[in-house]
């Protein structure tokens, strides 16, 4: 297995979505040292990238952000999300992507269904949902509120 970023908690509400994890087979500098992102990659336009620091704890991580920011007005919806832990000061170093496989649930993408928050834009409101894959990474769709 190569390395990833094992996640421990999902955490979407009050307009945030919060990711707490650790990173398995990358190795970690000291407290205070660390320069680590979550990168949010959109999966159809590859150019459009969000990034947010990363507290890290050893191997361990706490990171938020706010959900509107997952609706940018360059984005059409829907529109998908994949994540990826990278440090922030080395272009080159590699991602590691987000997700939950170390529990031997497989599945998760039909088991684990997690909350999805409204954004509300001057076209339209987008629900805001994370989702595991049918690999077990985490991802984040966004898709117009149905009426």
């Amino acid at each position: 297995m190569t390395g990833h970023a094992e996640i421990a908690q999902v955490w979407p509400r009050d307009g945030r979505l919060r990711l707490v994890g650790h990173l398995h087979g990358a190795e970690a500098e000291p407290a205070g040292q660390a320069d680590w992102s979550l990168l949010l990659v959109l999966r159809d336009d590859h150019a459009l990238r969000l990034s947010y620091p990363a507290e890290l704890e050893g191997p361990g991580f706490d990171v938020s952000l706010p959900v509107e920011d997952l609706v940018p007005e360059q984005a059409s919806v829907p529109a998908q999300w994949d994540l990826y832990m990278t440090r922030a000061s080395d272009a080159k170093a590699p991602r590691l992507r987000v997700g939950r496989l170390l529990d031997d649930i497989e599945g998760k993408k039909k088991i684990m269904v997690f909350p999805a928050q409204p954004v509300t834009t001057q076209k339209q409101t987008v629900m805001v949902r994370p989702y595991y894959t049918l690999h077990d990474n985490l991802s984040v769709e966004c898709l117009p509120q149905k009426a």
